[in-house]
């Protein structure tokens, strides 16, 4: 078990090409060592800048915990509360570096299961790929599904399959980042595992964190899982269309989440209607136009 995400045993990650049988690459390298003492508090916050910011601060604080030791020595153990994310968010400033250098605006999206992402990327997709290049990496536990839909799209795409990992890592979207050939002044979606907690705490050098949630969740979700919510730039509230046939209060939704975050950007949206995606399609472009002058 891990101390830090709660994940199960390290499983094997594979990274695969849509089209292709065979993984491009294969192989388990889990960033989070196991049996680190639980005194380590990890404070994943980012400093916003609006409108329409991409600028990250991230912020770790950790505690000195004495762990007392056997009675007859009396020796203790002094935590000395070392980041043991240290490996991923030194891997997650190099990949953050090539984007800089390759001027790719990378969006990092997270939501919980069955909140639209993949839809609503379909449809960001095709309004955005004749503007500027556009490549995806999608992570799943298992399948090519997301993958082979995004590949119908003519887009580059990779799938990651984290195995029994429940969020992808900076060192797995390096990987990646070998199939593709990105080209300058380009647009980069990784599409997260879908889980409200793992994937608040690891950094994968994006260049904006966008939360999806959908009015079919709950208005509760701010409250339940604040670090994922704390660590966004920008919240979508998907399947508005559905409001009428839900018990979600979207003022509450909101205030909630601004409660955790009170820099987080919100946009109501309906990626099946359309409703709100200009707003969206006006973030993206704006947030590109800012990288690629």
């Amino acid at each position: 078990m891990c101390d830090i995400c709660g994940c199960g045993e390290p499983g094997s990650y594979k990274i695969r090409k849509a089209g292709l049988d065979d993984p491009v690459e294969g192989g388990f390298e889990h960033s989070h060592p196991h049996g680190y003492d639980q005194g380590h508090i990890h404070d994943h916050n980012h400093s916003h800048h609006h409108p329409y910011s991409d600028d990250h601060d991230h912020n770790h604080s950790h505690n000195e915990d004495i762990i007392p030791g056997e009675m007859a020595t009396g020796k203790r153990i002094i935590n000395l509360g070392k980041d043991i994310l240290e490996k991923n968010n030194l891997m997650a400033e190099r990949n953050r570096g090539f984007f800089e250098a390759k001027e790719v605006f990378c969006i990092n999206m997270v939501s919980s299961p069955g909140s639209g992402k993949t839809t609503l990327l379909e449809k960001t997709i095709v309004k955005l790929k004749d503007k500027f290049p556009v490549y995806v990496i999608e992570g799943d536990q298992q399948s090519m599904l997301d993958a082979d839909r995004i590949a119908k799209l003519g887009i580059p795409v990779v799938q990651i399959n984290t195995g029994l990992g429940c969020h992808l890592d900076a060192n797995m979207v390096n990987k990646a980042l070998k199939s593709f050939e990105i080209k300058s002044h380009s647009l980069l979606f990784i599409e997260n595992v879908g889980n409200l907690v793992c994937p608040a705490l690891f950094d994968l050098g994006e260049t904006s964190r966008v939360l999806v949630m959908s009015v079919t969740e709950g208005d509760d979700k701010p409250v339940k899982y604040s670090a994922m919510f704390r660590s966004s730039h920008l919240c979508l509230i998907n399947k508005t269309d559905l409001l009428p046939y839900v018990d979600f209060q979207m003022d509450s939704a909101v205030n909630n989440a601004a409660v955790m975050n009170p820099s987080l950007e919100f946009f109501k949206i309906s990626a099946k209607t359309g409703e709100g995606m200009d707003l969206w399609f006006a973030w993206i472009i704006h947030n590109v136009s800012k990288i690629n002058p």
